[in-house]
C-alpha cells in the first residue's frame, strides 16, 4: 500500500498535549498515522519551510557535483542569505547546505535557476512534486517561501512533505548537519532542536512577519520516526519537544511483521507436508496507544497445492485496527513442499494415453 494512502487514517485528537500554534500536527513518519492535530487543514503561509520541497526537487532532478555560477538575480534576493556573490561558483551540494542551514533565499534562487532552467520552471516542478506527495491543499509560487498570495500550505501537507523528505538520505544528511565549512564559508544550522532535543534529525525553520514562526522537524527514538509541524507558533521549540515526548510515550511503534520471519502456517494439499510457513516479504510497524491491538488476517491468492516452491508468492497478510485496514505485507513460501508420491504418480499417468492397440 502506498504510504500516502495512509496519511489521513485515524487522526487522534490528543488531550494530553497542546501547542501555542495556530496550526499543528504530529505524524508517524513510516505509517502516516496522525497522533495529534490542531487546525491542521487550514491554508497558511509557511515561510522558509518551503525549502524542504526546494531541496527535495533539487536532489531528485539535479546533480550534487554540478558547478553553479551565481547570477546577479540571486544576490539581490531579499531576506535570509548565505551571502552569495555574482559570478561565484559553488557546487549544487554547497548551495543546498546554504539553503537548509542558513536558510539562504539567495541559494534557493540559484538552485532553482540551475536545476529548473528558470525559477518559473522550477516552481512548476515543485507543484508537480507536491501533487505526487498528496499535498492537495498546497500551492507554491517561489523556491524560498517569501510571502505570496498563491504560496501556501497546511500543517498536514507539510507533514506529508517531511515524511517524504526524511526518506531521502541526501536531504536528511544535509538537514541534520549542525555546522559545516564549505569553500571558506562556515554555516550553522538555525534549527535549535538539533542541539537540545534527543534524536532530532532536522528539518527546517521559517519566519516572515506575515507567516510568523514556522517549524517542520523530525525526531527518531527506538527506531521510530515522528514528524511535527507548527505554523504561526511563538513557542515552537518547546512545542515540538512536548509533541515528541507525548508521541513517543503514547504511540510507540509495534512491529507486526519482520522481514523473513514466519507469519502464518498455510495448509498444502497433496504435499509431503500438510502445511508451509509463509514469511513476510517486508517489515511492518504501526504506532499503537495503550489498549490498541492490531489484528491480522491472511488472504491467499489461491489454495496451495503441491508442489510448492520456496520463495514463491502465496498471498498477503492484512493488518487492521478497530476493523479498518492499515497495511498489507506480501507473504512468500518459506520452504518447498514436494507432492506426495501417489499424487505425483497419478499426475504422471494422466500425462499418458494408451489405446487398445498398444
Amino acid at each position: 500500500m502506498a504510504a500516502w494512502l495512509l496519511f489521513s487514517i485515524f487522526p487522534c485528537q490528543a488531550k494530553a498535549v497542546g501547542t501555542s500554534a495556530a496550526s499543528a500536527i504530529l505524524m508517524d513518519a513510516d505509517s502516516g498515522r496522525v497522533l495529534y492535530e490542531q487546525n491542521a487543514d487550514a491554508r497558511m503561509l509557511i515561510a522558509s519551510t518551503t525549502k524542504i520541497l526546494t531541496a527535495l526537487v533539487a536532489i531528485r532532478e539535479g546533480n550534487l557535483s554540478d558547478v553553479v555560477t551565481v547570477k546577479r538575480e540571486a544576490t539581490l534576493t531579499e531576506g535570509s542569505s548565505m551571502y552569495l556573490k555574482e559570478g561565484e561558483q559553488l557546487t549544487l551540494e554547497a548551495l543546498l547546505y546554504g539553503l537548509m542551514l542558513c536558510s539562504g533565499n539567495d541559494a534557493a534562487v540559484a538552485i532553482a535557476d540551475h536545476v529548473g532552467g528558470s525559477q518559473k520552471c522550477f516552481v512548476k516542478l515543485m507543484n508537480e512534486t507536491a501533487r505526487e506527495l498528496g499535498m492537495e491543499d498546497s500551492s507554491f509560487a517561489n523556491p524560498n517561501g517569501l510571502d505570496a498570495e498563491d504560496h501556501y500550505s497546511t500543517a498536514r501537507d507539510m507533514a506529508k512533505l517531511a515524511c517524504a523528505a526524511v526518506k531521502n538520505e541526501t536531504l536528511l544528511r544535509i538537514a541534520s548537519t549542525q555546522s559545516v565549512t564549505i569553500g571558506g564559508r562556515t554555516m550553522t544550522n538555525h534549527n535549535k532542536l538539533l542541539r537540545y532535543v534527543d534524536g532530532c534529525l532536522g528539518l527546517k525553520t521559517g519566519y516572515t512577519r506575515a507567516a510568523g514562526r514556522t517549524l517542520v522537524s523530525c525526531c527518531e527514538r527506538n527506531g521510530q520516526r515522528l514528524v511535527a509541524v507548527t505554523l504561526q507558533d511563538g513557542n515552537d521549540w518547546a512545542d515540538h519537544e512536548a509533541l515528541y515526548n507525548y508521541g513517543f510515550s503514547t504511540y510507540p511503534a509495534h512491529r507486526a511483521a519482520i522481514l523473513g520471519k514466519t507469519l502464518y502456517q498455510a495448509p498444502v494439499k497433496d504435499g509431503l507436508r500438510d502445511t508451509v510457513s509463509l514469511a513476510a516479504a517486508e517489515s511492518f510497524s504501526w504506532p499503537l496507544a495503550e489498549g490498541e491491538q492490531l489484528e491480522m488476517r491472511v488472504e491467499l491468492d489461491t489454495p496451495l497445492t503441491a508442489p510448492v516452491m520456496a520463495g514463491s508468492r502465496a498471498g498477503e497478510a492484512v493488518f487492521t485496527l478497530d476493523g479498518r485496514e492499515v497495511g498489507r505485507v506480501e507473504l512468500l513460501c518459506g520452504e518447498s513442499v514436494p507432492p506426495k508420491l501417489e499424487s505425483a504418480m497419478a499426475t504422471l499417468k494422466r500425462g499418458f494415453s494408451f489405446s487398445d492397440e498398444d
